[in-house]
């Protein structure tokens, strides 16, 4: 990981669903009296916490996260509100709060700074190392994953976590090209190779024939989904009586054990049937906001 953690500014991160975020809050019937405390679970840039923190004047808040990039960024961008927010580095699922809270708040999206620095390697836009790890200091990057698994395994993740239907093709031609070729240069070499799977009128679709192959290494590089599934289980114990808990999320997997959740775990009140989306005017504005899905609950 090259980036320089003294220069922060690359982070430009735009927060999805702020408003709604605000709103879900308001189901907690406490919400407006004094020493307000709260959890933003994926901190981020800071975006949705600026926003509660200017609201709500009395509120402290406690900021997750486990990429030291987004740590700085946010450290900056609520400067002003120092005194009230205390920003942790943590990854959700491992956190243990010393005491109780009014809400927890969740964008369970990967960052757009995530995205766009090259050096990251979340992305095939522009090229970069194979990686994509959120916390840049775990031991195993997208590249190694790749070389570890065998051919069956490596399918069976695209197809897992990407719902990829030509999941065996792609895990073939992979694994042929370590073979051959050794490793790959970075990702837009990846990203080529996964497109050549595809017959030639789907190369050139809207959407790039390698996407759900880089959700499906992605998620498996941070074990998104297991890390998810043990915060899901946790969470309800750091909430107050009638606490809220907000999640926002990005794709069916996700949303799927949110859903599920909220609606079986006999500790928390659904107060989302269906998915609170963005609106029209936020998704003209950030085109990453369109697949977002909020969900709430509320402590019994």
């Amino acid at each position: 990981m090259q980036t320089d953690l003294s220069d922060s500014s690359f982070f430009n991160h735009q927060s999805v669903m702020t408003d709604e975020i605000m709103a879900s809050l308001e189901h907690y019937p406490l919400i407006h009296n004094n020493q307000l405390k709260g959890i933003d679970a994926t901190l981020g840039g800071g975006g949705h916490s600026y926003h509660l923190l200017r609201k709500y004047s009395d509120l402290n808040i406690i900021g997750l996260d486990q990429d030291p990039f987004a740590r700085k960024s946010a450290s900056k961008k609520l400067d002003e509100f120092k005194s009230r927010i205390d920003i942790r580095a943590s990854n959700f699922a491992d956190f243990v709060p010393k005491e109780k809270v009014s809400f927890v708040i969740a964008d369970l999206g990967v960052n757009s700074n995530q995205i766009d620095d090259p050096k990251r390697g979340f992305s095939f836009q522009k090229d970069g190392p194979l990686d994509m790890r959120m916390n840049p200091f775990l031991d195993v990057d997208a590249e190694k994953l790749i070389e570890a698994l065998n051919e069956k395994d490596l399918a069976n993740l695209i197809y897992k976590y990407g719902d990829e239907r030509l999941s065996r093709k792609i895990a073939r031609k992979i694994k042929l090209d370590l073979k051959e070729n050794g490793k790959y240069s970075g990702t837009k070499e990846l990203a080529y190779s996964i497109a050549g799977c595809f017959p030639p009128k789907q190369r050139y679709k809207k959407i790039h024939p390698a996407t759900r192959t880089f959700q499906a290494l992605r998620i498996a590089v941070n074990k998104e989904i297991e890390v998810l599934e043990k915060f899901l289980q946790v969470v309800p114990e750091w909430l107050l009586p009638g606490g809220i808990i907000s999640i926002i999320s990005f794709h069916s997997l996700e949303d799927r054990l949110v859903k599920s959740c909220f609606k079986n775990d006999q500790r928390l009140k659904n107060l989302t049937k269906k998915p609170i989306t963005p609106s029209e005017q936020e998704v003209e504005l950030n085109k990453r906001a369109r697949s977002g899905k909020l969900r709430i609950a509320q402590l019994n």
